[in-house]
């Protein structure tokens, strides 16, 4: 399986970014990594954040525990907590969140309910976060491309 983005392709052969991947896995158990953190792993490790299952709530609190020894043993200081939202909006299909709606007018595409029901849950993940104010968000158009939503 491809983990990986074609929007990602600069960066993935390094790890030098988080992939969404990853970041997905980090909002599923609720651990704040840091670019910081994340560039004191050496690239087995980057690569094992990436592959390692973090799906069934055995493996999301296995992946927790091994992050935060992993992010001591690294940095000597803790990973912070997110709150794990019960109910996040990528596993919502009936509703486009505005956020993205509005991403998605400001370069000139519109989502249609049908297509956002036909993505995966981490697909919708990645245009939410990419979505955000606060992100960079250079790659919103190249996912709206590669997603098909054009």
């Amino acid at each position: 399986m491809n983990n990986y983005f074609e929007f990602e392709q600069d960066f993935v052969e390094s790890l030098r970014c988080i992939p969404m991947i990853v970041r997905y896995k980090l909002d599923t158990c609720g651990v704040k990594l840091k670019l910081s953190h994340w560039h004191q792993f050496n690239h087995l490790i980057r690569q094992e954040l990436v592959d390692k299952s973090c799906s069934t709530p055995e493996e999301i609190k296995n992946y927790r525990e091994w992050l935060y020894e992993l992010v001591i043993k690294h940095t000597d200081t803790p990973a912070k907590e997110l709150s794990i939202e019960l109910n996040p909006a990528w596993m919502d299909d009936t509703k486009i969140p505005d956020a993205v709606q509005i991403k998605a007018q400001e370069t000139g595409v519109e989502i249609k309910l049908e297509k956002w029901k036909n993505l995966t849950p981490l697909q919708r993940f990645v245009l939410i976060k990419l979505s955000r104010p606060s992100h960079e968000n250079k790659n919103f158009l190249p996912a709206i491309k590669e997603f098909q939503l054009m």
